[in-house]
């Protein structure tokens, strides 16, 4: 598995990393079992919520490996905080700072090496989140902070406050969530897919050392479930199995390579609570696609180049 320096901040994490949203659902051997594969792989990172399971999924992953401090030193852990479900965007100092409490006693952990905050909160007050930031760094609770699912203004605004810079977006992409790289492809052209709806965040993360981290790389839609082995997607489907056969890996290992081949060094965030496709995912890591070949699937997409 081959790792990648987060926002040149030193921390060397897995390029794949294991997203813990569904742990929540799973008993202590299988969630046991799903994490021992995922180090047996390669992979020292693990990424939470505090709303993954209403926290659920931070407990089960603390319990199934008996977490102490031995345990805690060969993993990454990431967690989230600002979304109260169905209310609001909760970006104020108060909430960031009991959320990150409880996710350290869910987790029975001292500290989280990253923290995200979640989905932007339009009534941020940049210098509350950075006295919040301030505090968690000063007290060991967090090493690093990053954002989830925010453009480059509103990282520009947050880091304008900031003694510790934003080194993460975690964003969605995949072969069937495109957006951030359409735009780039259809530069001065009056269709749909020129349009620029993220004001080329791709670009700026590039720019500002800021690692992408692909979440939900297998979806389509909104939610909608995955395009692999999907009747919908005939011509998608066909090149990647063409691919992955001559390659010797399967579907899962292409998919999750097409995000990885990507110079901006994507980290891509996976949701399988299966060990074996979790295996598979993970020969990725390996496996470089052709120039050719990331373009044939993106074809494939349903995608054209002007």
């Amino acid at each position: 598995m081959k790792n990648i320096n987060m926002g040149n901040s030193g921390i060397e994490a897995s390029e794949i990393g294991l997203g813990c949203m569904r742990m929540a659902e799973l008993e202590k051997s299988d969630a046991e079992k799903v994490i021992k594969t995922s180090l047996d792989e390669g992979i020292n990172f693990f990424d939470h919520a505090d709303i993954y399971g209403r926290g659920k999924s931070e407990e089960v992953f603390a319990d199934a490996i008996n977490m102490n401090p031995t345990i805690r030193e060969k993993m990454i852990i990431q967690t989230k905080c600002a979304i109260v479900p169905g209310v609001m965007y909760d970006f104020s100092k108060e909430h960031i700072l009991n959320s990150v409490d409880k996710s350290l006693k869910r987790l029975n952990t001292d500290y989280v090496d990253t923290l995200l905050l979640h989905r932007p909160d339009t009534l941020m007050e940049p210098e509350e989140v950075a006295e919040a930031f301030s505090k968690l760094y000063k007290e060991g609770k967090v090493k690093k902070f990053g954002v989830s699912n925010h453009s480059p203004m509103q990282i520009e605004l947050l880091n304008k406050y900031l003694d510790n810079k934003i080194i993460i977006n975690q964003l969605q992409f995949g072969i069937m969530h495109t957006g951030m790289i359409d735009s780039g492809l259809n530069v001065n052209m009056k269709i749909d897919p020129s349009i620029d709806r993220a004001g080329s965040i791709l670009e700026y993360c590039r720019l500002k050392d800021i690692t992408i981290q692909a979440w939900s790389p297998y979806q389509y839609g909104f939610f909608e479930g995955v395009f692999l082995d999907n009747d919908k997607f005939p011509e998608l489907n066909k090149k990647i199995n063409e691919i992955a056969e001559n390659k010797g890996v399967t579907n899962n290992t292409i998919a999750t390579a097409w995000i990885l081949r990507h110079p901006a060094k994507i980290q891509t965030i996976v949701g399988t609570m299966n060990s074996n496709r979790l295996k598979e995912i993970c020969k990725a890591s390996d496996v470089e696609l052709t120039r050719q070949e990331w373009y044939e699937i993106y074809l494939a997409a349903g995608n054209k180049l002007p």
